[in-house]
């Protein structure tokens, strides 16, 4: 095997795709970008290498379409990285469910994409485009190797007292209703940047990733004890579409009393919930600038987006006996010192004090955003989730080279 081979991540989230072309294993970014806002008029597109930064909007209708276009700009005669498909020779999918059937990183098959597909049902915001990048990537990369890295597999370690569900034995034992756990590969990532950042030999931290999609994730000593999503990735916080907890009595009001489908109601909680639901918009940066302006809907969204978090952590707190650190991570956790001040402000019975002009402070590394008296440590860390998948495809393509 040569000494270094690009890999490609491919990343599709609900509304977005992340991207890198990273050198293994030496963990050279070559060029990175991403598409976000798919779906609305105006998709942003950023693409960037050493010698090139590009900036577009346009409408992108789809995430096959977004997908389509990042392989055009990364073989672009100008500014493109690649002068040939072959030259890369791995490509890592993320994918958010694998249910019982994945529990690491798997060279992709007929087989798995078909099991992607079937478990599209309990993430049908995320799995359906995991599976259009994997095959939109074998048909322009033909001769590269794919590989799927699941959301899934980092949770495996959840105890069975935190995953199961009080409904009979013969669900869980025959069908594998449980918690699941998702935003895997991210919260490994940053956990592990802030037990090698706060030298810590024993830990418990509090990973919360918050973006379109939002879960919050306990960790002892580096392995995820509890978490906010469960079977599918729709419940735990306020996320951009999605309701979060909800009481499940109101699903059979909505089909009994309103005449909702199951579809309907689905499309409702999954689609239409959440901070859409509440104020209109998706996007965390429009419900700011509203709020700002006074509009109550989006000041009440973001109150109760916090209050959300701010539950999850109390009861973190409480199974772990304790907490070393609190980390914010994703696209809402690293950029909205807004939303961090409304989650951190009101903790300071447990020893959690946020200060204010570290908070408001903008870094591409760790940040500490906490007084020095605070007994728990406030992190920011960029999330990396393109690089650890790198890290765990470029291992897994040594094995089966």
């Amino acid at each position: 095997m040569k000494k270094d081979i690009k890999i490609l991540i491919i990343n599709s989230g609900s509304s977005s795709i992340k991207y890198q072309v990273i050198s293994m294993p030496n963990e050279q970014v070559i060029c990175k970008g991403f598409v976000e806002r798919i779906g609305e008029e105006n998709s942003n597109l950023i693409y960037t290498s050493d010698q090139f930064t590009l900036e577009k909007s346009e409408r992108v209708q789809n995430h096959q379409v977004g997908l389509q276009k990042i392989v055009a700009e990364l073989l672009d005669s100008k500014s493109g990285i690649l002068k040939d498909p072959d030259e890369i020779e791995v490509i890592g999918h993320r994918v958010v469910h694998g249910g019982n059937s994945f529990s690491r990183t798997t060279l992709i098959t007929d087989e798995v994409k078909q099991k992607i597909k079937e478990y599209a049902t309990l993430a049908p915001l995320h799995n359906p485009h995991n599976l259009a990048g994997i095959l939109v990537a074998e048909e322009l990369f033909q001769s590269a190797k794919q590989v799927a890295v699941f959301d899934t597999a980092f949770h495996q370690t959840i105890p069975e007292k935190a995953k199961k569900y009080a409904i009979p034995n013969e669900f869980y034992d025959k069908h594998g209703i449980q918690v699941y756990g998702f935003h895997g590969t991210s919260h490994k990532y940053v956990s592990e940047q802030a037990i090698d950042y706060l030298q810590l030999k024993e830990s418990k931290i509090i990973s919360i990733h918050l973006g379109n999609g939002c879960s919050i994730t306990a960790i002892e000593n580096g392995k995820s004890v509890d978490h906010s999503l469960g079977f599918a990735p729709s419940n735990g916080l306020i996320m951009g579409s999605r309701s979060g907890d909800i009481d499940h009595s109101i699903i059979f009001y909505l089909a009994e009393k309103l005449g909702y489908s199951l579809d309907d109601t689905n499309d409702l909680l999954i689609k239409k919930s959440g901070m859409l639901g509440l104020t209109g918009h998706s996007d965390l940066r429009n419900i700011q600038e509203e709020a700002d302006k006074g509009n109550k809907d989006c000041i009440l969204a973001l109150q109760m987006n916090a209050y959300r978090i701010q539950k999850y952590i109390g009861a973190y707190i409480s199974i772990m006996n304790g907490v070393d650190a609190i980390v914010l991570t994703g696209g809402i956790g690293e950029n909205s010192s807004v939303l961090r001040t409304l989650v951190l402000d009101h903790l300071d019975f447990f020893g959690i004090q946020i200060d204010e002009e570290k908070n408001k402070m903008k870094t591409d590394t760790i940040q500490e955003i906490n007084k020095s008296l605070s007994k728990v440590k406030l992190l920011v860390i960029p999330t990396n989730e393109e690089l650890e998948i790198a890290r765990q495809v470029f291992k897994l393509f040594k094995e089966v080279k």
